[in-house]
């Protein structure tokens, strides 16, 4: 077993266990690898047989980060060794996304109560864990994000679907921006469930081994829901950013105008409120085609189901795979750290709705099923 990954057990009443998954790469702010996402479905399975373990946590080690997101550097070597253009013999490529993917879909179906431990940074493949989870906290450090565009991808990780359900306009802004909320603004927006203080892990810890747990599912959900509430903070302080901007970026975020909504939030980069200024400013260096491939993904994203989408953005990864707009932004950001990426096409005109089709083009051989075509059924 890797020590990427720590799996523990706390004793609780009538012999029953509460069971802990702590991602343990803080050097990385715990992001995800291919290995850890393996290893954390099998686990998750297996604590699910066991009719003693009545809940589980997931949590982050170091303090700094819950997720970051996921391990760039070797989806940057499987792309820099493939064939341009060939998605599918990229075999780590498809095979990382395609267990990542089943991985976040078995947590939004997960049979037993499943507390996230939001705590610090929260972003892409930490998102994805987060999101499914049936009891969500958030604490005063926590910084969460979609910042996809800065590497030439999309919200992915079932992000279509989240941020499609948000209202109107408040997702397309999240997406094209990568703007980080705090505990107060995930609240707002239903992104989080409750709001701790980060110190309060212990307690919570120890309050969880003393609660009184059942055999059934509905009761556990109530008795953690109570737990929580009972710890969480009453007082938030001053609303979050995006909710005291909420009815300006909503206005302007909503609807079908792509080019318009773009307009507008690049009038913003000059904002006399830094929070909204530096929204605006990720997305003028972000990669154009991002901005339109994350856009139009949440429109397709109405009315289907939770594995429709995931379906749809595996589909939409392994296009980026094998487009250059990934490999470059992760060439700038974190290889070469010139933070001067290259994009194509270098204009929103440019990533016009014509272009941005063949993102949902198969890459798998013709006659195949989908990868991931067994989800939800």
């Amino acid at each position: 077993m890797s020590t990427d990954l720590l799996f523990d057990t706390l004793e609780a009443g009538g012999g029953r266990r509460i069971a802990v998954a702590t991602l343990n790469r803080p050097r990385t702010l715990n992001g995800l690898t291919l290995p850890m996402c393996a290893e954390l479905d099998r686990q998750l399975t297996a604590w699910e047989k066991d009719d003693a373990v009545v809940m589980v946590v997931l949590r982050g080690e170091g303090g700094k980060a819950f997720c970051a997101g996921g391990d760039l550097h070797s989806l940057y070597a499987s792309m820099q060794a493939a064939e341009p253009g060939d998605a599918w013999n990229n075999e780590y490529a498809r095979d990382f996304f395609a267990v990542e993917y089943r991985l976040d879909y078995h947590i939004h179906r997960y049979a037993k109560p499943l507390l996230c431990w939001g705590s610090g940074i929260v972003m892409g493949g930490g998102v994805g864990l987060m999101m499914g989870a049936s009891h969500r906290v958030a604490t005063e450090t926590t910084r969460f994000a979609m910042p996809e565009i800065t590497i030439g991808i999309f919200p992915d990780v079932g992000a279509s679907w989240m941020l499609e359900r948000l209202p109107a306009g408040i997702g397309t802004f999240l997406a094209l921006t990568g703007a980080q909320l705090g505990a107060s603004d995930c609240r707002h927006l239903g992104l989080a469930d409750y709001c701790l203080y980060s110190a309060g892990w212990p307690a919570l810890a120890q309050a969880l081994q003393s609660a009184s747990w059942s055999d059934d599912r509905q009761e556990n959900d109530i008795r953690l829901d109570r737990l929580l509430r009972s710890m969480a903070l009453t007082d938030m302080g001053c609303p979050g950013p995006l909710q005291s901007l909420y009815e300006r970026i909503a206005e302007q975020c909503d609807g079908p105008d792509f080019e318009a909504i773009c307009a507008g939030v690049q009038g913003w980069q000059d904002a006399s409120n830094p929070w909204l200024a530096r929204a605006a400013q990720t997305f003028m260096r972000g990669a154009p085609g991002s901005a339109r491939l994350g856009f139009t993904l949440q429109k397709r994203a109405r009315g289907l189901s939770l594995a429709q989408v995931f379906q749809m953005e595996y589909t939409a990864i392994l296009q980026c795979v094998a487009g250059g707009d990934f490999r470059e932004g992760v060439r700038a950001l974190l290889i070469d750290k010139d933070k001067s990426p290259r994009w194509w096409p270098a204009s929103i005109a440019e990533a016009d709705s014509e272009w941005v089709q063949r993102f949902f083009v198969p890459a798998w051989p013709a006659g195949a099923a989908h990868p991931l075509a067994d989800l939800g059924a």
